[in-house]
């Protein structure tokens, strides 16, 4: 399979495991609006948006060789939530609590299938290695990234429960805040991804 196309079904598939995670949070607190609009499934075809799953992030991959996309967001109503004080911090923790998972879990089986290898790997299980290393890779990055202070991120969501004043001037970069949040991506997050990455994997990330 070509790189790239496992790429962005990871990252797709990541994605979509994230907005379920936010609408099986608000269900669990009382809110059914996802469950009410057929969006708490993990059927990729309800969650795709025909620009921001399928034709932006290809187009980048094919071209540039870099991914941006996203899934639709899940909905959900605060006011039905039972914790009115952290409900919506709850709800925001979920998505990248999820893809932290996901990644802790991998993770630990990579490092005890790497640790339990022969010294002789072939070429199918170290090619799966990879594969499996790019999952844990993919997804501590979106947890980190989605957990930027800024609009629209679920970061910016979880600023406003714990300190409402601050995202208050976070407000103010609008959508525009996404660009900011690339930028911090490209800059600070990727080190810091691979730095959790060899803490749970026990290896250095290399694509």
């Amino acid at each position: 399979m070509d790189i790239r196309i496992f790429l962005y079904l990871i990252i797709i598939l990541s994605a979509i495991f994230h907005e379920y995670a936010h609408g099986w949070m608000a269900y669990r607190l009382g809110d059914s609006t996802a469950k009410d609009a057929g969006r708490l499934t993990l059927n990729p075809i309800v969650h795709l948006d025909l620009v921001g799953t399928v034709i932006l992030p290809l187009f980048l991959l094919f071209t540039w060789g870099g991914f941006l996309g996203w899934a639709k967001p899940v909905p959900y109503n605060p006011n039905n939530l039972r914790d009115q004080r952290y409900g919506s911090l709850k709800v925001a923790l979920a998505g990248p609590g999820v893809n932290l998972l996901i990644a802790l879990v991998l993770g630990l089986i990579l490092r005890f299938l790497i640790g339990s290898a022969s010294v002789s790997i072939n070429l199918a299980l170290m090619q799966f290695l990879t594969y499996l290393g790019l999952i844990v890779y993919i997804n501590i990055f979106l947890a980190l990234f989605n957990l930027i202070p800024l609009p629209p991120l679920d970061g910016s969501k979880i600023l406003a429960d714990l300190l409402p004043n601050k995202w208050l001037h976070l407000m103010r970069f609008g959508f525009g805040g996404i660009f900011l949040a690339l930028f911090v991506a490209f800059t600070l997050l990727t080190p810091l991804a691979r730095l959790i990455f060899g803490l749970i994997t026990g290896q250095s990330f290399n694509l």
